[in-house]
């Protein structure tokens, strides 16, 4: 799988403020999800990489482009959409989309074809044609995605981009997400608070907290556990069944209100012998399925300082590899 970034000792100060401290980081093709706590560092390793900030150290690549050397061709590659409003007063929505166009050296009648292009994928109908002070919020997100998508560029980093959405428009955006990364070969880096978000569309997660990269690691990965583990559901009393399985040499965890069952050292593989105990004892299983890991509980525990397994750690000044 090929990298779009790859960065190193990466440190980025305001003042006393270490914002990113020694950051090396890999993040490959795909949509990647980077999370992080309010101050963590989301934007302003975004901002870094744009050029649009200046840090202290820190050298590498973005697309096939030297960094931070080669910021304005790094630019020229990305489609940025900023968490906050960046509209230019009194223009209607699809005179906002071709400014963006033209800015990025599309001609005159290219960059008006592929304005009205991109606010169709975005859901725009008439309303284009309204000046951007009166868009709701929902709105000016899918106008900023439009802008971020005009000049037809390989990388997009889409920072909140579902925030002010309504449940339909959120759907609709991650579709699009997901959509311009499998169908189009888009690479994706998405800063968002919103795990569900990350759980929909992402291939890869990268949290920071602190200015520093605690865990990087595909989705995939992530929420598999430890050890094989599976989740079942048992109408009436489970007893037998816990015992048999205990017999067996298995941990199981019984939770009383919910007659859940959640036992390890079983993968879904090997899951037959499970039925048959279950027979065996007379239980009427609801359901049956294999346990992952949450990725909010995840969160929580990498933001309180608490250690994962590896290979999902990358801590300190480490080599953050995807």
């Amino acid at each position: 799988m090929s990298t779009i970034v790859e960065i190193e000792s990466v440190s980025k100060r305001y003042g006393a403020i270490d914002a990113l401290r020694n950051v090396s980081l890999r993040i490959p093709s795909g949509v990647t999800g980077l999370l992080g706590p309010n101050g963590s560092g989301k934007s302003t390793l975004i901002k870094s990489l744009l050029g649009l900030l200046r840090v202290q150290s820190g050298q590498g690549r973005v697309l096939d482009y030297r960094w931070p050397l080669d910021a304005r061709l790094i630019r020229d590659h990305i489609g940025y959409l900023p968490e906050d409003d960046c509209y230019v007063a009194g223009l209607l929505g699809i005179e906002s989309v071709t400014l963006m166009a033209r800015l990025s050296g599309l001609s005159g009648r290219e960059g008006l074809r592929r304005s009205h292009e991109m606010m169709d994928y975005c859901g725009f109908g008439e309303e284009r044609y309204r000046e951007v002070e009166s868009y709701s919020t929902g709105m000016r997100q899918k106008l900023k995605f439009a802008q971020a998508l005009v000049h037809d560029p390989p990388l997009l980093i889409l920072d909140e981009p579902t925030t002010g959405l309504d449940p339909d428009q959120r759907l609709a955006m991650l579709h699009r997400i997901r959509h311009l990364a499998t169908e189009h070969g888009k690479s994706v880096i998405l800063s968002t608070h919103i795990l569900p978000d990350v759980q929909t569309v992402c291939d890869h997660v990268v949290i920071l907290v602190d200015g520093t990269v605690r865990v990087t690691d595909t989705l995939e990965s992530l929420s598999r556990p430890i050890e094989p583990t599976m989740h079942l559901k048992t109408v009436g009393d489970p007893s037998e069944l816990i015992r048999l399985i205990q017999e067996a040499g298995h941990v199981v965890r019984h939770d009383a209100e919910t007659n859940a069952l959640r036992f390890e050292g079983v993968d879904p593989e090997h899951a037959g012998v499970l039925w048959q105990m279950a027979a065996s004892s007379n239980t009427a299983i609801r359901s049956f399925e294999p346990a992952v890991n949450s990725l909010e509980q995840i969160f929580m525990d990498v933001a309180a300082g608490k250690t994962l397994a590896p290979p999902s750690i990358a801590q300190g000044d480490s080599r953050a590899d995807s």
